[in-house]
């Protein structure tokens, strides 16, 4: 009896960390990494698909982004288990060394100059705020545009995420999960 109770106390003690463990990822909300860092953890163990926020500092669409869609617990806690996660100023005025290229600012020093890494990854279609998608290995998967609602965006995110997206054309699958509604 008693090895009984200590092992479902074992059990409960486990479980209770767990939760504990999962609300506190979610009240954390997303952890946002440079797109340097991104693309150095998949250079380890697990690779991850890496999820670009390609953003402004005058942007209010990308703000209310950051305020609303990606304040949402079920995205957060979705893109925290998917992707690596990055925020990229389309405006820094650093230089990022990827691909074996130098990419900095198409303009040093000018304000609301585009930097070339942003520039290359939405392929000059400069609207914000827009997403990248990389697979693991940091190739592009697609780009998209514009503020989406949480309700909507999660979708997005589950079609590439899952790669759905070899599967089936985006209408189809946003029609599917449309008739799964109550």
């Amino acid at each position: 009896m008693k090895s009984g109770l200590k092992y479902f106390c074992f059990i409960l003690a486990g479980f209770a960390t767990t939760m504990f463990s999962v609300k506190a990822q979610v009240a954390r909300g997303i952890q946002w990494m440079s797109f340097e860092e991104a693309v150095k953890r998949n250079e380890g163990y697990p690779k991850k698909k890496i999820f670009i926020d390609v953003y402004t500092d005058w942007c209010g669409w990308c703000k209310k982004m950051d305020a609303e869609t990606f304040a949402d617990s079920t995205v957060a806690a979705y893109m925290s288990r998917i992707f690596w996660c990055v925020k990229l100023n389309a405006e820094r005025q650093d230089t990022v060394e990827y691909a074996g290229r130098k990419w900095t600012s198409t303009q040093p020093g000018q304000p609301r100059a585009p930097h070339q890494l942003a520039a290359a990854l939405l392929q000059g279609r400069m609207s914000y705020p827009s997403y990248v998608i990389l697979d693991e290995n940091n190739n592009k998967i697609t780009s998209l545009a514009g503020y989406q609602q949480a309700s909507q965006f999660i979708l997005v995110l589950r079609y590439f995420g899952e790669n759905l997206h070899f599967q089936l054309p985006w209408e189809e699958f946003r029609k599917q999960q449309e008739q799964k509604k109550p």
